[in-house]
Parts: structure tokens; C-alpha cells; sequence
């Protein structure tokens, strides 16, 4: 969440921003600011009771060691006072705090110079492209009728165990998706990021932490014995590793890696568009986690966007890259890219990734913070991005690497996969 002193010192320049994802922020501003006003003047009022009634217990011990009894009693029925003034404004701080941080949740992050202005995701604006989009053949298919042809995936028998949304991977389909993780968390070790087996439930807590509660409650499975919720991304567990975590500024910047499976309930989503691969309920992806000293937080954003290319100029998928409008913005970024990648055979783009900074925003929440070299301890800029998310590539791959004679796997993965064709 937004830091109350930034929103303080700076409400017109917050409002402002917020404009940018075509919010009306002043009311809520204004609400979280008057809620602040209040808080703190309690708090001082709180201090000041306590401070005198400190000084006049000291006083009444004072008069009981002098034997001056009677000036004591008298005190006493001050500090009773004193007593019932504390629990009054101690109630009062509770009320307004609890009060603050639940209008503060509900304020998003406010986005970076360079986002784009726009609503929808027809603002987002192309920022690089790459890679040749190949010609298929007469008669090619798209991923649902190839995955059945070949027998690699099979949605049917997912809604059968589980439900519509969970497919189940088989053969070549099954080692192709296992050589996708292992290529992707390769790659990422290669760059430096240290790779983490993490929970694939977080508390609530957690969800707190990364900011997909309160926002995204709808979006998330929720095992409601134990107050549980299944991860919509590894970025949630990982970042939380650091959660109430002071680091010293010599370990900056933290990288991290993970492959977990992703469950999202993707309420409402219908359509051709969701078809096969395209949206799902569970799937996997390799994530990537950076914690890093706020002055060197977007040239690391640029270098996780130049990493997320690499994996595709490897794989030979023709993508794109597009920096997202405010109106497009997840609610806890301040600058995220989208990868997209080409599919031949539906003729669209589909998304494969979204690499993110957040600055401060779910530092704050997490008290994730660094020991500067001044010994002052500061708030962490956090990124995170999809590195890669599977499904849509599966697609990519299945779809624009047909032929007539079969699927032809990209060569990068071959030593991981043991076959270069699905026939």
C-alpha cells in the first residue's frame, strides 16, 4: 500500500497519478488523510495522559515512601482518572488505525511517468517485436484440435477428475511441459536468481503481503477449514519469504526463482477467446522475484524485460512487448510490461507474461525493508514477473510449430525433452 506520509506530503501529485488509471481519487484521499489527522491526534493525546500519569505514579510513590499517606490516597483518585482516560484513547487509536489501513488497502499504486494513459488494453502501447510469423501449412489446426489429435492433452479427462479448466497433460504433452520448466528455471539460475520450492498455500497473511487481498478474494481458491488460499502466482510465496525482513543494504538486490502450479478461479471468464490452453483454472509457471534498492529498481525492471526476451528469441516464437496503460495496470504495479506471443493458428495474441515493479508498494505492506548506510532503515522496491507462464507457450509452440508430419519441438528443448517431434 501507498505510505501515509507520501499521501501526506504529497496529496495533489497522488491524486494526480491515480488520474492516470482513470481513478477519482479525491474522496478517498481526502477520507485516508482526515482518518490520519485523527490518529495521530490521538496518539498524542494518548502520549501526553500517559506521560502524566507516569509522572504522577512517581509523585504517589514518592509520598508513600515519606509516610505522607493521606496526599497519596488524594493522587490516587487522580490516576484513576488518568486510568480510565488511557483506556478511552487507546480505543479511540484502535478504531482510527484499523479504520486508516482499511481505506488505504482499497488505494492502488500510483503509476510511474512513463505509463501510458488509456482504459483498456486497446491503450497499451507496443514498445519492441520480434520474430518472423510463420506460414503454416493448408489445413492447420489450432492447440484443442492438436492436442487431440496427437493425444498430448486431454481436456475431457481434466472435467472428469476435476472440472472444466484443469486439463490433463499426457506423454510427449506431459515431458514437454516438464522440459519447459526445467529450460525456464535453467535460464533463470543462469542469470543469477536462486531458485526456491515453495508452499503452493499461502495464509492470509500472505495475501496481505503482495496486495491480492483485499483486491483479488474472488479470483482465489479458499480452503476455508484452514483459512487457506491457493496461490495465483509463485510471485506470492516467494516475496513473502521476506516478509518483516530488515536486510542489509550490501545484499541487495535479492533474486529469486520458482516453479509452482498457479490456481485462479477466473470467475466470468467465457468464450472462444478461453478456449483450450488460452485460460485456465490451474496451470504452471516459472516466476521470477527481484528485491531491490529503490534507486536501482527500473534499470532491474529493464533487465527482467531483456531476460523474458532471451527465453523467446531462444524458443523462436514471434512475441511482442507492450507497456501497459494505467487503465490496464494491475492494482499493486507501477510500470508492468506484457509479453505477447503470436498464435498462427488462432491469429491473435496471447499474453505469456507480465514483469512488474511495484516499488514500495507491497514493501510497505510486507515491512520489507533495508539497513541504508546510514543505519536508517528504508523501504525495498519489489519486481516480480512471469518467466514463463506455460499454457500460452504450450500453445505457441504446438500451434506454430505444426506441419504436416507433426509438431516439431524448438531445438533449445530438445535435450530436455529427449524427442524433436510429436508425431
Amino acid at each position: 500500500m501507498l505510505q501515509i506520509a507520501v499521501i501526506r506530503e504529497n496529496r495533489d501529485q497522488v491524486i494526480a497519478a491515480l488520474a492516470k488509471r482513470n481513478m477519482d481519487a479525491v474522496t478517498l484521499v481526502d477520507t485516508v488523510l482526515n482518518l490520519d489527522e485523527k490518529r495521530r491526534a490521538t496518539q498524542v493525546a494518548l502520549d501526553n495522559v500517559l506521560a502524566e500519569s507516569n509522572l504522577l505514579s512517581k509523585e504517589i510513590g514518592d509520598l508513600m515512601k515519606s509516610g505522607q499517606k493521606d496526599q497519596a490516597t488524594a493522587l490516587k483518585e487522580k490516576s484513576t482518572s488518568f486510568k480510565e482516560q488511557t483506556a478511552q484513547l487507546k480505543e479511540a487509536l484502535e478504531k482510527y488505525t484499523t479504520a486508516l489501513s482499511e481505506e488505504l488497502y482499497k488505494i492502488p499504486n500510483t503509476p510511474a511517468a512513463i505509463v501510458p494513459e488509456g482504459k483498456t488494453p486497446e491503450d497499451n502501447l507496443t514498445v519492441f517485436q520480434a520474430g518472423a510469423i510463420p506460414k503454416l501449412h493448408e489445413g492447420a489446426l489450432p492447440h484443442w484440435d492438436l492436442v487431440k489429435k496427437y493425444d498430448i492433452i486431454d481436456f475431457e479427462l481434466g472435467v472428469k477428475i476435476t472440472g472444466a479448466g484443469f486439463p490433463v497433460y499426457k506423454g510427449k504433452g506431459a515431458r514437454l511441459q516438464r522440459a519447459l520448466i526445467a529450460y525456464f528455471l535453467d535460464k533463470n539460475t543462469e542469470a543469477g536468481y536462486v531458485e526456491y520450492q515453495v508452499p503452493h498455500l499461502v495464509n492470509e497473511a500472505s495475501g496481505f503481503g503482495t496486495g491480492q487481498l483485499p483486491d483479488k478474494e474472488g479470483q482465489m481458491y479458499h480452503v476455508g477449514v484452514d483459512d487457506l488460499y491457493l496461490i495465483p502466482t509463485a510471485e506470492v510465496p516467494v516475496t513473502n519469504l521476506f516478509r518483516d525482513v530488515i536486510l542489509n543494504e550490501s545484499e541487495l538486490p535479492v533474486l529469486c526463482t520458482g516453479y509452482t502450479p498457479c490456481f485462479r478461479r477466473e470467475a466470468g471468464s467465457y468464450g472462444a477467446h478461453v478456449r483450450g490452453l488460452n485460460r485456465l483454472h490451474q496451470f504452471d509457471k516459472v516466476e521470477i522475484v527481484r528485491i531491490e534498492h529503490p534507486d536501482n529498481s527500473y534499470q532491474a525492471l529493464d533487465g527482467m524485460v531483456e531476460h523474458v526476451k532471451g527465453l523467446l528469441d531462444e524458443l523462436q516464437l514471434p512475441y511482442r512487448v507492450l507497456r501497459l496503460c494505467g487503465g490496464d495496470m494491475g492494482f499493486t504495479s507501477s510500470l508492468t510490461y506484457d509479453f505477447e506471443v503470436f498464435s498462427t493458428a488462432q491469429d491473435r495474441w496471447l499474453e505469456i507474461s507480465s514483469v512488474s515493479n511495484f516499488e514500495t508498494f507491497q514493501a510497505n505492506r510486507l515491512k520489507l525493508r533495508f539497513k541504508d548506510k546510514d543505519g536508517k532503515n528504508q523501504l525495498a522496491h519489489t519486481l516480480n514477473g512471469s518467466s514463463l507462464a506455460l499454457p500460452r507457450v504450450m500453445a505457441g509452440i504446438i500451434e506454430n510449430y505444426q506441419t504436416p508430419e507433426g509438431i516439431v519441438i524448438p531445438e533449445v528443448l530438445r535435450p530436455y525433452t529427449g524427442f524433436s517431434i510429436i508425431d
